[in-house]
């Protein structure tokens, strides 16, 4: 297994009684991880069962939990000690939250469950099992794991993220893996697939998975052509500011039902939507939205976007577990791509520009003085005039 910068946390959280909840996006490696996780727990009193499989999901299914445990038994569990139990693709058996509290609360059973959807898992989870579980949350890799998984590096560097002037040699080593990172994406199986072909093959491929199960598990819904037109329109906006009339002109969706697609499409790992940061609500814009996917690579499959868009997609699917993420904006149409809160107790302004240059470098600086913000950085792809003066996309 490539290593992933999550596994020790969730090495970590076996110690704990509450139940493991790994979600995400799907391809991104959940199942890997939980088998690798129960293969390092030293007690043969486990089991995995992915709820995929029919009879697996029957298992759970009585209202009898102590015939769900006499099955269980039968599979070789032994309830007079702890027991371990993994369940993968959580999401398939309705009303199992129920059980899952019945059998945590009664019986010394470390719970390791995953699911596609936060959406399901998020919401429902909260209510029926409070404070019995945490969830984690898995992305396609960023380039670090991107670097491991291409056999360029060995093991993640243990400062996962360097807001740093990139040196010439290390930008001629690895510029033509973060090209390729920022083309094709993070998703495990099309890091590893060998051809551009294969990689955009396994990006259709999880695109119409996710469409034709994770949305249609959650909602009922007539036509899959108008939900993944809708996805296609919003992947032609990415980095851009939502506008809801104008797709559902787009789309011939009612606005209501534009905005409750976004939503599920935000709730289930697809996109994500940032807000502005606000300090001056007279000069500022104070309710637009922008929209970013979940992946460079699946980006690129939806929309004929260009080179720029994909690599501002990039930083930001590298940035969004460090903090929070807004955007800065002025009324003059003046923007910050990026203001990254509460990394290390400070905020940071980040502009992406493919090749940056010194009056970006200026404008930067000026805006970030207007948003409040004292550290700033221009985060650059190709090389700059000054080439030292600049952070590289792939240092981070």
């Amino acid at each position: 297994m490539y290593p992933r910068k999550i596994y020790q946390k969730l090495k970590d959280h076996l110690e704990k009684k509450e139940i493991t909840v790994l979600t995400g996006m799907r391809r991104t490696g959940k199942t890997t991880l939980v088998k690798s996780l129960l293969a390092q727990i030293d007690s043969k009193n486990k089991i995995y069962l992915d709820l995929q499989v029919l009879v697996n999901q029957d298992i759970f299914s009585p209202r009898n939990f102590d015939e769900i445990i006499d099955t269980l038994t039968k599979k070789g569990l032994d309830f007079s000690k702890k027991a371990y139990v993994a369940l993968d693709e959580i999401q398939l058996v309705k009303e199992i939250t129920g059980v899952l509290k019945y059998l945590h609360d009664n019986y010394d059973i470390k719970f390791i469950i995953t699911g596609s959807s936060s959406y399901y898992l998020k919401n429902h989870f909260t209510e029926s099992l409070a404070g019995r579980k945490k969830i984690f949350e898995l992305f396609p890799l960023d380039f670090s794991e991107f670097l491991v998984f291409k056999g360029v590096l060995k093991d993640i560097p243990k400062i996962d993220f360097k807001f740093k002037n990139i040196k010439e040699v290390e930008y001629n080593l690895y510029t033509g893996h973060y090209n390729e990172f920022v083309e094709f994406g993070g998703f495990p199986q099309v890091v590893l697939a060998k051809t551009a072909e294969e990689k955009k093959g396994f990006l259709e491929e999880i695109i119409s998975s996710y469409i034709n199960v994770d949305v249609s598990s959650l909602v009922d819904f007539a036509d899959r052509q108008n939900v993944y037109n809708l996805i296609k329109l919003l992947a032609s906006r990415a980095g851009n500011k939502l506008d809801y009339s104008k797709l559902s002109r787009l789309s011939g969706l009612s606005r209501p039902t534009v905005k409750n697609y976004i939503n599920l499409f935000e709730g289930t790992y697809l996109i994500s939507k940032i807000p502005v940061l606000t300090n001056n609500i007279d000069r500022e814009i104070v309710k637009a939205e922008k929209i970013y996917f979940c992946d460079s690579g699946l980006l690129g499959i939806l929309a004929d976007v260009g080179s720029g868009a994909k690599f501002e997609n990039a930083i930001y699917s590298q940035i969004r577990q460090l903090g929070e993420v807004r955007y800065f904006s002025l009324k003059s149409g003046r923007e910050i791509d990026f203001i990254l809160e509460n990394l290390n107790g400070e905020s940071i302004s980040l502009e992406v520009k493919e090749t940056p240059t010194e009056v970006d470098k200026n404008s930067l600086a000026g805006l970030s003085e207007q948003a409040g913000v004292a550290r700033f950085h221009l985060v650059g792809k190709n090389k700059a005039i000054n080439f030292s003066d600049y952070i590289w996309g792939g240092s981070i």
